[in-house]
């Protein structure tokens, strides 16, 4: 198989970022500690004891994840609240997703522990992953490559104008 580049410009603004997590930083407790910069840090909702942010690296349009604000590591350590609200968010965004994008289906998932695939294994939080008839082809296969459809910005605006009011 020869070499194929695939360029992805606007991954430049998040490398050089200077606001970007250091090593061992939570981006979750960052977004979540700067309210007025919610469209910035991707916050599209925000609740008493949880919030929803999208996924800025997707495995697929319209990647959402739903976060308790405490920086908790197991699901024990969350009280009724906070499960309970972060059970609400999940239900409430796939209507919105559904609504905004008419997905076919969702991978819906929490990955507890690094080994289980968690790459924020400190911080618990749900994935909302969106799924379509024929959604995969063949660059996750040949060239380990996700096509993202969408900006997130074209994204975010759209899953706001969704939500009930």
């Amino acid at each position: 198989m020869s070499h194929q580049t695939l360029w992805a410009p606007w991954r430049l603004a998040y490398i050089k970022s200077p606001d970007r997590p250091a090593a061992g930083e939570c981006f979750l407790c960052l977004g979540r500690d700067h309210p007025a910069n919610d469209r910035q840090n991707l916050i599209l909702q925000r609740g008493q004891h949880a919030f929803v942010v999208l996924n800025r690296f997707p495995y697929n349009n319209g990647h959402l994840l739903v976060a308790p604000y405490a920086h908790k590591a197991h699901l024990s350590d969350l009280d009724d609240g906070e499960l309970l609200e972060c059970g609400q968010l999940l239900r409430e965004l796939t209507g919105v997703l559904t609504r905004a994008m008419s997905p076919d289906g969702f991978n819906i998932g929490l990955n507890l522990g690094k080994v289980a695939g968690a790459g924020l294994p400190g911080h618990l939080h749900w994935h909302i992953v969106p799924r379509w008839n024929g959604d995969t082809n063949f660059m996750p296969v040949l060239g380990d490559v996700n096509v993202i459809p969408q900006s997130l910005d074209a994204l975010y605006g759209l899953l706001q104008s969704h939500r009930a009011p």
